[in-house]
């Protein structure tokens, strides 16, 4: 009596951890200890854990990629097929991480005070988990959909895109969908009690460059005219002290308007008629100056990041180089900027390079009226008693720029909220397990709301 009653207690146990909430956490826990960091990447060692979960569950998934130790992960929940599929995506790869600048150990995914830390956990397998957690939940409670659900988790998108690349190269018709949900959103409370969901419906483009310096190497005891580390420090203040022009689109227009509604942005209501006219600049200029994340919307940013030149103190070289990370509005194209750059620069002794890097396509933000968006506005007006969602641009870029090109609309989903300690490609990324939670149940939510028979 007393081991069938042991029995029980242990079954009822396993049953009671096997929640949405107990998995989601215990998925991003596993992923975090598989090290993915790109470069090298391995992100093969994710794809294989998802692979594993999947066949567990009973999904139907497969691993594809022209790299065994780079493979992306592709599962299938199948519905009616009365609508078009839903893409849940993420990537597994994450940027490397320093491990002595971390208090902990970057890899371990610990747990201190109910908060998960470890790289990736906010930069992207949080999301990936997530996804995970929902299609488990809809397989587990056997829910009828109106829709395919598909899960991807890409490799390479903190470096070169060429996961994402190969599959709609090579295997598009598994990824194709009519919408996707993606990172690139967040949801932050302000002061005055609002919760301001962020959906990402377009982001800027990383067109990084080099400025290149070429001059005469000689003794450094002789100043020459044309020492190219004086041209190059010359260039790079001229290009980072530029005010680049305003540019809106219907994204920003929206995301603004709905902003300046909310009575902590009161100050920015005068600003907006201003951004249209001769005035643009300086009511820019003053908008980047409350909130520089909101700025650095209106216009293509400029940040000088690394340096090279010369091989000792006092010696002249004949080359200096500096990289730049760009981050252009997607109604500018590269030629314009480049052009501009050019202008600006004003120096024959100066060649700019953009040949190298990713090469993100420029897309139309997606819709505000389709079924998804609408989902989103439903579900999260009911979680919160203050809640609005508002469309956002991204200034950081995802793979969801190249599905938004095949015409789908792609939208970075809000389900975390932004906490003071949130630090994407930061030292001690971490995210709360309440957070986590949270945006798990909200992501679940706008599935059924978007993909259960009605």
């Amino acid at each position: 009596m007393r081991i069938l009653l042991t029995l029980l207690i242990t079954a009822c146990t396993a049953l009671a951890q096997d929640t949405l909430e107990s998995r989601v956490v215990e998925y991003l826990t596993a992923m975090i200890r598989q090290d993915t960091s790109n470069p090298p990447g391995n992100e093969t060692r994710t794809a294989t854990f998802l692979k594993q979960t999947a066949d567990r569950l009973g999904i139907p998934a497969e691993l594809l990629g022209p790299d065994p130790n780079r493979l992306n992960f592709i599962a299938r929940l199948k519905g009616s097929g009365a609508n078009r599929p839903l893409l849940l995506m993420a990537h597994s790869d994450v940027v490397p991480a320093d491990r002595s600048q971390w208090t902990v150990d970057p890899f371990a995914a610990l747990n201190k005070n109910g908060v998960l830390y470890g790289r990736g956990a906010v930069d992207d397998k949080s999301l990936l988990a997530a996804e995970l957690a929902v299609l488990a939940e809809i397989k587990k409670r056997n829910i009828k959909l109106n829709r395919d659900i598909i899960l991807l988790s890409e490799s390479d998108e903190e470096a070169g895109s060429s996961g994402i690349i190969w599959l709609i190269k090579n295997a598009f018709a598994k990824i194709d969908a009519e919408y996707a949900l993606n990172e690139g959103g967040s949801a932050l409370d302000t002061p005055g009690g609002m919760r301001v969901c962020q959906v990402q419906t377009v982001e800027k483009i990383p067109t990084r460059i080099k400025l290149i310096a070429k001059g005469t190497a000689g003794h450094g005891s002789r100043p020459l005219p044309d020492n190219p580390v004086v041209h190059l420090a010359r260039a790079i203040t001229r290009l980072a002290d530029a005010e680049q022009p305003v540019r809106l689109n219907t994204t920003t227009r929206r995301y603004l308007a709905q902003m300046a509604t909310l009575p902590d942005y009161q100050w920015l209501k005068p600003l907006l008629l201003k951004l249209e006219g001769d005035q643009s600049s300086a009511a820019a200029n003053e908008i980047n100056e409350n909130k520089s994340e909101m700025g650095a919307m209106l216009r293509t940013t400029v940040s000088p990041t690394m340096l090279e030149a010369g091989l000792k103190v006092n010696i002249i070289p004949n080359t200096a180089e500096a990289q730049v990370d760009v981050r252009r509005l997607p109604n500018e194209t590269k030629e314009e900027v480049l052009e501009r750059f050019k202008k600006i620069i004003n120096d024959a002794a100066i060649k700019i390079d953009s040949s190298f890097g990713q090469q993100m396509p420029a897309t139309e933000p997606s819709s505000l009226t389709t079924t998804l968006y609408k989902a989103m506005e439903k579900v999260f007006s009911k979680s919160a008693p203050k809640a609005m969602l508002v469309p956002y641009v991204s200034l950081g870029a995802s793979d969801g720029a190249f599905l938004r090109e095949k015409g789908m609309a792609v939208y970075g989903v809000p389900v975390f909220y932004k906490e003071a300690d949130r630090m994407a490609h930061g030292n001690d990324e971490r995210i709360s397990i309440k957070n986590l939670q949270h945006g798990t149940e909200a992501l679940l939510q706008i599935v059924l709301e978007v993909a259960t028979a009605k």
